[in-house]
């Protein structure tokens, strides 16, 4: 049975749970989408971003200027699922109000109920229905609300939602959402072994999308070899084609060609990645957050 903490939507969802498409467009400056990708029809298309959290004392752009470039970024690329990461609960709200009618979210604050940060899953509700959902914290003691064993440097938790696709006759499978810590080297390797154990139970049928903040670099951290080792493929590796590859922490500064790449779409093998792609959008120099959205277009079978 799904364990249903604190703020989680929606309520259609809350009963269901105790009970048991729009394409990338070019953007004002940067493109999503790479420029050899095709339509595919009944592609899945999925986004995973790090937000940047809202406080009134955060130095950086804040969310008031941010908020109307990450709508019209969100706007523009209509994905059918989005992870997020580090957003508050205002936020997690206005996001949801921003990518206008047909979406939902699940998620609960890492402190419980509508505390620090949520790993919400956005989701289209035309193309998606959920069955099951659950979140846990990256610990000893997952099911304990806000539990840190591991001495990282910030409660990290997961959410994630078992869907049915309704333009593929109701196929089912998973999006788990997570952001790793951001310090500590051995909390990042728990939590990877946590989320493989969790994959593991699940139905083995189903395809599983994993998003998320790794806080560690693609090839070059032993956090991305468990993460693949837990049966997972990177989507930028598989994908048939992708936008270049930049930083994507760019800490609001141009983005950085080759840099690292921190954020991750992560499937099952069986998944089929027509393009990958990090999304470079701003407005008259401002960027949504200090992340780059990452992106790619999903077959499941």
């Amino acid at each position: 049975m799904p364990r249903e903490v604190g703020v989680t939507r929606r309520q259609g969802l809350k009963s269901m749970a105790t009970a048991t498409i729009a394409v990338p467009l070019l953007t004002t400056a940067g493109s999503s989408k790479p420029a050899v990708a095709g339509e595919h029809a009944g592609a899945l298309n999925v986004m995973t971003f790090n937000v940047r959290f809202a406080t009134v004392v955060d130095k950086t752009p804040r969310w008031s200027v941010r908020r109307p470039v990450m709508r019209e970024l969100l706007r523009r690329e209509r994905p059918h699922i989005v992870g997020t990461q580090e957003g508050l609960y205002q936020q997690v709200r206005a996001i949801e109000k921003d990518l206008g009618g047909h979406y939902d979210w699940i998620g609960t604050g890492r402190g419980g109920g509508s505390k620090d940060e949520f790993m919400a899953i956005f989701y289209d509700t035309r193309r998606l229905e959920p069955i099951e959902f659950d979140h846990f914290w990256l610990s000893d003691t997952p099911y304990t609300i806000a539990s840190n064993t591991w001495k990282a440097d910030w409660l990290r938790m997961v959410t994630w939602v078992k869907f049915a696709d309704l333009a593929d006759g109701g196929r089912e499978f998973y999006v788990l959402n997570t952001h790793l810590d951001s310090v500590s080297q051995y909390a990042r390797e728990r939590s990877a072994k946590l989320i493989g154990e969790t994959i593991a139970g699940w139905d083995p049928s189903a395809p599983v999308v994993v998003t998320g903040d790794f806080n560690a670099t693609a090839h070059d951290n032993r956090v991305y070899d468990l993460m693949l080792g837990n049966g997972l493929v990177d989507t930028w590796d598989t994908a048939a084609s992708r936008s270049p590859v930049y930083g994507t922490h760019h800490a609001y500064r141009p983005p950085r060609p080759g840099g690292r790449r921190i954020d991750w779409i992560l499937t099952s093998p069986g998944v089929t990645t027509h393009w990958a792609a990090i999304n470079t959008f701003s407005v008259d120099g401002m960027y949504p957050s200090d992340h780059l959205p990452v992106q790619a277009s999903l077959s499941l079978a």
